[in-house]
């Protein structure tokens, strides 16, 4: 088995990582689609200001939550 035979495995990705990488795909799904939710919600005449500040709390919690898991998966490099 040669090392260049296509194969893309990284042997640095534990199954933390990929648990980790699955949530992030799910999260920034979830984010995009309240983003949308929020623009449709604002365009509406007499939209719900409770629930818009809901929503955009929401998105704001998937961001951070986006941030953490993008952290972790980064690696710290000290220059």
């Amino acid at each position: 088995m040669d090392a260049d035979d296509g194969d893309d495995i990284d042997i640095n990705d534990t199954p933390e990582k990929r648990a980790l990488k699955a949530r992030l795909g799910e999260l920034r799904d979830e984010h995009r689609e309240l983003d949308s939710a929020i623009s449709a919600l604002q365009e509406k005449t007499g939209a719900d200001a409770l629930q818009l500040a809901r929503l955009k709390k929401r998105k704001l919690v998937l961001r951070d939550q986006i941030q953490w898991i993008e952290d972790r998966l980064t690696p710290d490099i000290i220059a």
